[in-house]
């Protein structure tokens, strides 16, 4: 009886436990979002440029600027050491199948609803975004979840476009839509960098998890109770 009662006692401290976590964490105080799903750190203002150029000249007074520009930001803003990092950078895309767009409705890399991650690989960390972490619907949804100043503009990526080396890869967060565009065109951009900004210590609810399966260990090493 007394048996049945400890692991009773275990599965109800293991029930306890939520294992679901947020996509989007908060760090530096709101100021950025962890992604636990694509591993990166989001900065949460994503149009910082129209209200911090950290010096960089040619950058409309709404944040939208050419791709050379928007390079030349993200370099400015490491050499400042924002909010205590040096490797930000502009999102990825990746050109699948053939070089170029592939249009299609869904899984490619051009138009809507396009493949954003086969196993470990991601395809595109904003498409990810929109349609995976803020669960948004193309063409429909524009869920900008935690993050301020959000547009439903095209953003630029980090990406020249193989085909055409004057352009770039883009997405649009007005409706989910990935393309190429010319680099001399003014879009807005947003910064991110790879990992976790901050160290984070070990959850409460992994600690529970730790006690609970040792309290499962020494239940099962309990002798079995001698009857008369």
């Amino acid at each position: 009886m007394k048996t049945t009662t400890r692991y009773l006692a275990a599965i109800l401290l293991l029930a306890q436990i939520n294992p679901a976590s947020a996509a989007l964490i908060s760090r530096l105080s709101g100021a950025a979002y962890y992604d636990d799903a694509l591993d990166v750190t989001w900065l949460a203002d994503a149009n910082l440029a129209a209200s911090n150029t950290f010096g960089v000249s040619g950058i409309n007074p709404g944040g939208s600027m050419a791709w050379d520009k928007a390079n030349e930001w993200i370099a400015a803003m490491n050499n400042a050491g924002y909010q205590g990092a040096s490797d930000w950078r502009l999102p990825t895309i990746v050109d699948t199948g053939s070089s170029g767009c592939n249009w299609g409705y869904s899984e490619t890399d051009c138009g809507y609803n396009v493949q954003t991650a086969t196993g470990a690989t991601v395809f595109s960390e904003m498409a990810h975004l929109f349609y995976t972490t803020l669960g948004n619907t193309a063409r429909y949804d524009t869920n900008p979840g935690p993050f301020t100043n959000l547009l439903p503009n095209t953003y630029w990526s980090g990406n020249t476009y193989s085909v055409y080396p004057t352009s770039a890869w883009t997405f649009g967060f007005g409706g989910g839509g990935q393309g190429d565009r010319d680099k001399s065109s003014t879009f807005v951009a947003m910064a991110l960098r790879s990992g976790d900004i901050a160290t984070v210590p070990l959850p409460a609810s992994l600690w529970i998890m730790g006690s609970a399966l040792g309290l499962l260990g020494l239940v099962r090493r309990q002798p079995a109770a001698i009857t008369a």
